[in-house]
């Protein structure tokens, strides 16, 4: 039990970590996150603004906010900053993306495999601008929810237009 002097819950993240998870924002944008570890995200962005994209080894903050209930945060080196609150038992997430000003501007510099491009997306960052910040705060559908196994480098290796078709339109 949580209390003010020790607010923080148990943190049981077997319920997310070693999953993969497509999920489709309201306003249309498709992502895949594959939870590798407790503190390592790998990510794939099937369509939106910059659809196409993929990282691998994101380090990112990983809780549990309640049973069942998780929250992943991070920063990428483009200087867009990502919190998405996940609860694979109802199927639901809700994310808030702050894009710095230049992605929202030239979201086609960072469709990549961003582990390649690091000092690009570092010196894209450094030109900016970055403010007016560009937040996107949407809830989704998770429309797969699998477990896959953790640290496993198989899960997301290759870019999403790599993937056959229809493969980020499966359902479980």
């Amino acid at each position: 039990m949580t209390t003010a002097d020790d607010p923080i819950p148990a943190q049981d993240l077997t319920g997310i970590v070693g999953h993969r998870f497509v999920y489709t924002y309201a306003n249309g944008w498709r992502y895949e996150m594959y939870v590798k570890n407790d503190h390592t995200i790998d990510y794939r962005i099937h369509s939106g603004m910059v659809g196409g994209r993929w990282v691998k080894d994101q380090q990112v903050d990983l809780v549990a906010l309640d049973d069942g209930h998780y929250k992943v945060s991070w920063t990428e080196p483009t200087g867009t900053s990502v919190a998405v609150n996940v609860i694979p038992g109802k199927r639901r997430l809700h994310g808030v993306i702050f894009f710095p000003q230049w992605v929202e501007q030239h979201g086609e510099r960072t469709v990549c495999f961003q582990n390649e491009h690091l000092d690009e997306m570092a010196a894209y960052r450094e030109q900016g601008p970055t403010y007016p910040i560009y937040v996107v705060p949407e809830f989704t559908t998770i429309t797969l929810f699998e477990y896959v196994g953790a640290d496993d480098e198989t899960v997301i290796s290759v870019a999403p237009g790599d993937l056959p078709p229809g493969w980020a339109d499966r359902t479980n």
